[in-house]
Formats: C-alpha cells, structure tokens, sequence
C-alpha cells in the first residue's frame, strides 16, 4: 500500500459532472484537477503531474480513445474511462487501448472512489514488484547507440531503429547512467535553439520510442520519476 494519496484528473466537458467529481474527490482527500478537453489536458499535465486519469471518451477535439491511447504510451499513469457509451465494442476498444477500467454513466461516486483506491493500491504493488527487478536486471545491462546505423542496440543484440531526436534523447540520458534529468533540462539540451520549447513536444518523442520498442519486443530501462523526470537504468556506449 502506498501512504500518499493519488493524484486525479478528469477529463469531461460535462461542466456540472466534471465540477461533482471535482468537489466529491477533494472532499474524499485527493488532489483533483479537472479539465474539459485532451487539448487542455495535456498543456496542464505538464504543471501539475496526476496518477490517475479519468477520461470521457465524447470530448470535444481529439476523443478520449486517443487520450487513452497515448497515456498507455507513456506509462505510469492509472486510465479509467467514464462513459455513457455502453456498447461492448466500446469497453473492448478503451481496454484495448490501454484503460485500466470502463465505467458507464452514471457513476455511483462512492463505487468509484472504492474502484480509485483499489487501482492506486495495484499500482503501488506492481511498482514496487517491477521496478526493484528491472532495476537489478538492467543496472548492468550494456545498451550501445551506434552513431553511423542510428540505431540502438540492446544487451541480447536486438536493433531498435531511432530517429534522430531519439538518438539524441538516449544520448544525453546514457551520459550520466542513473541520473534524472527533469525534463525542462532534457529540452533544454535537445533543443538549444529554441527559445520555449513545449514539454509535450518531449513527451511525444519518449511515446514514439517507447511504441517502437515493444513493436521490437524490447523493454527499455527509461523510468519516469514522480515529479521529478526521466532516468535511464543502465549502461549505453556510443
């Protein structure tokens, strides 16, 4: 079990419910944050970081299967989808993608904030489980980055293909192996030029790499730390 509460946000253009959920999960002791499009999510998220998403899939703009989607790649955020769409076809899309859970409308917010702290406590338990041994696993692990192919290689000798800002990406966090870098200095890095750049613009390169890798079957030791930044666990030659 953890000893902090999640952090909540909700995604829903229903103003009325969004402001419910807001109100009941504040009063439950969590921090919420709410918000009515994925447009204005995703711009939030990077000033106040959440656990736990809960996402309605009719939004305005990009729907909430995209949201869902590009959560699942980044990582580490718990996804519930709360819905008024019922279909079955639905549920089995949303899973698919990524979600944690499918809830429809209307929502018995006392089930719901049951079905919140049941998702953060197997959350906590899969962290503590998965990351103690990836960490051993791959403190090791001997990654190699060959500058001439663009290309990362992994300790068993697989390829992973990599553009060139995900080279650079890989380049300056296999610099100082076990360091993390927060990401306005990450951008800062890749970036010289650019006088602001957008952390969204960070958090799509990592998102294509991480798809790219398991379309090859390979889990890269990238860990993104709670209000902190990223960190690589192990060991690159270039």
């Amino acid at each position: 079990m953890t000893s902090r509460q999640p952090t909540i946000a909700i995604i829903e253009d229903s103003t009325d419910l969004r402001e419910e959920l807001v109100f009941f999960l504040q009063h439950r002791g969590h921090n919420v944050w709410g918000t009515d499009s994925a447009e204005s999510f995703w711009k939030k998220l990077h000033r106040r970081p959440a656990d736990i998403v809960l996402v309605d899939l009719g939004l305005p703009g990009e729907d909430g299967f995209s949201v869902v989607d590009y959560l699942a790649d980044l990582g580490n955020f718990g996804v519930i989808i709360v819905t008024a769409r019922g279909q079955q076809a639905d549920k089995l899309r949303g899973l698919n993608l990524g979600a944690d859970l499918y809830l429809v409308k209307p929502i018995n917010f006392s089930e719901l904030a049951t079905t919140l702290q049941t998702l953060w406590q197997r959350m906590a338990h899969e962290r503590q489980g998965t990351d103690l041994t990836h960490q051993r696993e791959q403190a090791d692990a001997q990654w190699r980055l060959m500058a001439g192919d663009q290309c990362l290689a992994t300790p068993d000798g697989n390829i992973i293909p990599l553009s060139p800002q995900e080279y650079t990406l890989l380049s300056i966090l296999g610099r100082s192996p076990s360091e993390i870098f927060a990401k306005e200095a990450l951008l800062d890095l890749m970036f010289p030029y650019d006088e602001s750049p957008e952390l969204h613009r960070l958090d799509v390169i990592l998102s294509r790499l991480r798809k790219k890798a398991r379309e090859h079957a390979i889990s890269l030791p990238i860990r993104s730390i709670f209000g902190k930044g990223l960190v690589f666990v192990g060991q690159i030659k270039e």
